[in-house]
């Protein structure tokens, strides 16, 4: 029997980050429950709204257990607990259910007690928070809504109201950001000891304002402030030695774990598990089949309402996307991957592609096991890139 996570998005905002590349927006507030309504309408008739885009289940998705639940976006603690509720609710009808981890995502300007306390009456064990930064300076240069305070006093009330499992994010590379700064940072972090952490470094793309601006060499958005790449691989490394004096386990390129705290949810993403998304662009993996829903959130809704799934991407996954896949995915995991085990899968031999990664000291091959060097991290997508050539 197959354990199944789902991913439901909320693409709604406050306000646009300067760094934020994602698929986005600032809304009215009415705008949200007819958007709820529809992603319930998908979790519900997925399977004929599947059917008739063209997307094929596997036999064993008739079976699956639903394990992990992820409300990702945007702000989804933006919506009001009723909302969430109904989204879980649907879920549990529509899906043999044995949850194990409910996440969502959360700004700290948002968490109220009485929001905290639905939220775990509604099954959420897990929350996400976006800190980013403790220094109130890189906070207001981004946009973000919350201050130093903000998260200690979201962080309390999380904890006054039963939730046992929460995650920080990081941002190496923000406006304003120095060596000082990324330590205090940390330091801050280590107080509240959140069980989980995640550190980013800034994404540099014309996706956002920021990185637009950055490769244009402007200066809006305080873009001559952003600290230089080597210095962002210095705030990474930092966070790796400060992370691994305190006791978190480095499972995956940006993300630290207390022990038995990983996300059970992302590391389906990694390990090429099967997942649905649901909502305006949320992404799905059947294990034969990836595809995404329309970005657009109005769109979405009106799709749906007319009985159709907006679907964006659709595409069957070749063995050769599934190899470069399971080498990709496989090695942002520290553990590393088994590479007979893939060969063997895969029907290929794949010394020659290990040999000069190795030569050049960016990735160590033991056995069977090949995984990067811990020294190297920092420079991952190099290795990749390598790797795919």
């Amino acid at each position: 029997m197959m354990n199944l996570g789902i991913y439901v998005q909320v693409p709604f905002c406050q306000t646009k980050c300067t760094y934020c590349n994602f698929h986005t927006g600032v809304v009215s507030l009415g705008r949200f429950a007819p958007y709820v309504e529809a992603v319930c309408r998908e979790i519900r008739g997925h399977r004929e709204l599947y059917r008739a885009a063209g997307i094929e289940l596997p036999a064993e998705f008739g079976s699956a257990i639903v394990d992990t639940v992820y409300f990702g976006g945007g702000t989804p603690s933006l919506l009001e607990p009723e909302l969430l509720g109904r989204m879980i609710g649907a879920i549990r009808q529509s899906f043999s259910n044995e949850f194990i981890e409910v996440t969502l995502e959360a700004d700290p300007e948002t968490v109220t007690a009485e929001k905290a306390e639905a939220w775990v009456a509604a099954r959420i064990n897990r929350v996400s928070f976006g800190v980013q930064s403790f220094s109130d300076q890189e906070l207001a240069a981004t946009g973000r809504m919350h201050r130093r305070g903000d998260i200690y006093r979201a962080a309390g009330i999380l904890r006054q109201a039963g939730i046992r499992n929460i995650s920080f994010d990081l941002i190496a590379g923000l406006p304003f950001q120095t060596a000082e700064s990324w330590r205090e940072s940390l330091g801050e972090l280590g107080k509240l000891g959140p069980e989980h952490v995640s550190v980013y470094v800034l994404e540099v793309d014309e996706g956002s304002r920021l990185g637009l601006e950055i490769l244009e060499s402007g200066t809006r958005y305080s873009a001559g402030a952003v600290p230089s790449d080597d210095a962002m691989a210095d705030f990474y490394e930092a966070a790796c030695a400060f992370l691994g004096d305190l006791g978190y386990h480095h499972y995956e390129i940006s993300n630290w774990a207390k022990p038995g705290s990983e996300s059970h949810h992302n590391l389906k993403y990694w390990r090429r598990e099967s997942y649905l998304g649901f909502g305006a662009g949320a992404h799905s993996f059947s294990g034969s089949q990836r595809w995404a829903n329309a970005h657009d959130a109005a769109a979405y809704v009106g799709a749906i309402e007319t009985g159709r799934l907006p679907v964006e991407q659709l595409e069957t996954v070749t063995p050769e996307s599934a190899l470069e896949e399971e080498l990709f995915l496989g090695l942002r995991q520290l553990d590393g991957i088994n590479v007979g085990r893939i060969e063997k899968k895969y029907g290929v031999g794949l010394g020659k592609r290990f040999e000069a990664l190795e030569a050049a000291g960016l990735v160590e091959r033991r056995g069977n096991v090949v995984r990067l060097a811990p020294a190297r991290l920092s420079v991952s997508n190099e290795v990749f890139v390598e790797l795919m050539r």
